[in-house]
């Protein structure tokens, strides 16, 4: 399927009632086709990974086709400085999440999460939180002590009060207390850590992550 037909596909499904649905979701409805998750996926299925063309989609400006191409890129083929420009042009907050699924696929983690971490942008720095998400489910041959770094930069960023840095940085830091038992006291630690800055973000991100952590679902499940 080439790069016209693929436009195509998306504008023939495009659903202006669904775009006003996702801007009350907070997603950006600029570019915005109104197209959801399971369809992209569906029509990804038929594409198949195809690297070049994903580029090209990324460049369309589609937010819905921006999303495609995460889902036909190939993690081994991608070049640093494309992953830059991809991560430069996030602008909402569904877009960073279902990139970031792809991106820790890549060989540039953790160093780009330390990267985004420090950058003042908020769906970059959002990045980096999202990123440290996956990684925390997927990367499970990550020691315990791989972790210590995270929640340092989960602790630099715990005051940033923008809505979807902090929402990102709770995320993190839950998924890592999710992991094992001792992630789980040690995310806790943190939290309590946190609870004690001087910021409503720090003391929502800390509130909220001790809630399901010290819960007795996650802690059935970790035996604790």
């Amino acid at each position: 399927m080439d790069y016209e037909e693929v436009i195509a596909r998306l504008k023939d499904q495009a659903n202006p009632d669904n775009v006003a649905g996702m801007a009350r979701y907070g997603i950006n409805p600029t570019n915005t086709l109104g197209i959801s998750i399971p369809a992209l996926r569906h029509l990804a299925r038929e594409i198949k990974p195809d690297h070049p063309l994903a580029l090209r989609l990324w460049d369309s400006g589609y937010h819905e086709a921006r999303i495609l191409a995460s889902f036909i890129a190939e993690p081994d083929k991608i070049t640093e400085e494309q992953l830059e420009h991809w991560v430069n042009d996030f602008d909402s907050w569904d877009v960073v999440d279902q990139v970031s699924a792809f991106i820790y696929r890549t060989p540039f983690i953790p160093a780009k999460i330390h990267q985004w971490a420090g950058r003042d942008t908020e769906f970059v720095r959002r990045a980096a939180f999202s990123l440290i998400a996956e990684v925390a489910v997927h990367h499970k041959q990550m020691a315990d002590a791989d972790f210590e770094p995270l929640f340092g930069l989960i602790k630099e960023a715990a005051s940033d009060e923008r809505n979807y840095v902090k929402k990102a940085v709770n995320w993190a830091l839950r998924n890592i207390g999710k992991r094992n038992p001792a992630l789980n006291r040690r995310a806790i630690e943190v939290a309590r850590e946190i609870q004690q800055l001087d910021s409503k973000a720090a003391r929502w991100i800390a509130a909220d992550a001790l809630r399901e952590l010290t819960g007795e679902k996650v802690q059935q499940r970790l035996g604790g």
